[in-house]
């Protein structure tokens, strides 16, 4: 999450997309929660709905990570125990991990009931790879250094990254959980946008579903 091509990195794009989905579901009056994690939990705040926690959340958010690493099980199984009523869940994350866990500790959540959207979120230059010349790549997380030609390299990457965006969207829609794959580039009124499109289309199915009963 610390790498990005545009001038700010995921992580930032990631936060500031939190941020602005705390803030307006603190408009409507909703408590929100944070939960932040890399290779470990870092920070939980409980959902309240009161004057000083949001501005409490926004400074969270505000912390540069701090870790190289990503666990998604830690935080997941912490939601899964911690958060006992019904509630909504929003995972931003670029989700570039084994996605072996995060199906297991996704269906977990969706047994416990609760309404799951995930943004998945990646910076342009690793869903094109437009890298022209060969260079050195460093592993932010292991610090490993490898150098690529990515004339050779662009067909097979893309194809597993393809093959990996296809397996986490097949198991979010067996899952019944909202997924939302975006660039950094995208801007964050659309994202809103459709995010809120997509609720109001989900709670419409609940209300026929409940009626058909």
């Amino acid at each position: 999450m610390d790498y990005g091509s545009l001038g700010y990195t995921k992580a930032q794009y990631a936060n500031t997309l939190a941020a602005t989905l705390a803030y307006f579901l603190y408009l409507q009056g909703d408590a929100v929660g944070l939960l932040t994690f890399d290779e470990s939990i870092r920070d939980y705040l409980p959902a309240r709905h009161r004057p000083g926690h949001l501005r409490h959340l926004m400074l969270k958010l505000e912390q540069p990570a701090a870790g190289k690493t990503t666990d998604l099980t830690a935080p997941l199984l912490r939601a899964v125990r911690t958060i006992k009523k019904r509630a909504l869940l929003v995972l931003v994350s670029d989700l570039l991990a084994p996605i072996g866990a995060l199906e297991k500790n996704l269906t977990a959540l969706a047994a416990c009931g609760h309404e799951i959207v995930l943004f998945h979120v990646l910076d342009p230059a690793e869903i094109q790879f437009k890298f022209e010349k060969p260079i050195m790549f460093r592993d932010t997380e292991s610090g490993r250094q490898v150098f690529i030609d990515p004339a050779t390299a662009r067909k097979d990457y893309l194809k597993k990254l393809d093959e990996h965006n296809t397996a986490v969207q097949s198991a979010c829609d067996g899952l019944g959980v909202a997924y939302h794959r975006l660039a950094t580039d995208s801007k964050l009124e659309l994202v809103l946008f459709d995010f809120l499109r997509e609720r109001a289309r989900r709670g419409k199915r609940t209300n026929r579903r409940a009626r058909a009963k």
